[in-house]
């Protein structure tokens, strides 16, 4: 974590999603320097396989709230197994950030959080595209629609991001999002 005047925490990949927006065009300086001095970071999440929702402030003044947090994690666990895992908050802030870049409070909906081994093995098995070591055994990857929003244009923002990888799945419909190495396909 960075210190930023006034006691805030800015993650070093916070600050660097911020200004490769800047840098893009994306948002306006100055609208990076708010999004990044934001006193508060919130989601609302939809978990399309459980029925469940939530609108959560996870961030605030500086700390992430873990009670938010592990809201968070129950509602993204493994909807085959019930198996809870904590989701980085990196990832969140990810979402966040995406969510700010597009300019809108919709929903997001929930096609798969966290993914057991178990599960994210036999999804290989019945031939998924699942990759053998998924960012989503380590809460590090979702995927998402977002309502209202045209998958192209939130793949082209969450790529400008470039705060991890992006996958694209038009003909399910989703994007798939992680803090992992910045890549797409």
């Amino acid at each position: 974590m960075c210190s930023e005047s006034g006691g805030r925490q800015l993650s070093r990949r916070r600050i660097i999603a911020a200004s490769a927006w800047a840098l893009a065009g994306a948002i306006s300086p100055s609208a990076m320097m708010a999004f990044a001095a934001s006193r508060q970071r919130s989601l609302r999440l939809h978990n399309l396989h459980t029925g469940e929702a939530l609108s959560v402030t996870y961030w605030e003044d500086g700390n992430y709230l873990p009670d938010a947090v592990g809201e968070i994690s129950y509602l993204l666990r493994d909807h085959r197994t019930d198996a809870v895992h904590p989701i980085d908050t990196e990832l969140l802030d990810t979402l966040n950030a995406l969510q700010s870049s597009l300019g809108f409070d919709a929903r997001y909906e929930v096609i798969s959080g966290y993914r057991s081994p178990a599960t994210n093995e036999m999804l290989r098995r019945k031939g998924r595209a699942v990759a053998k070591r998924s960012m989503h055994m380590e809460g590090k990857a979702v995927d998402v629609r977002v309502p209202g929003q045209p998958l192209e244009r939130v793949r082209q923002a969450a790529m400008a991001l470039r705060a991890g990888g992006v996958g694209h799945y038009e003909n399910s419909g989703f994007l798939h999002v992680d803090v992992g190495r910045v890549r797409s396909w």
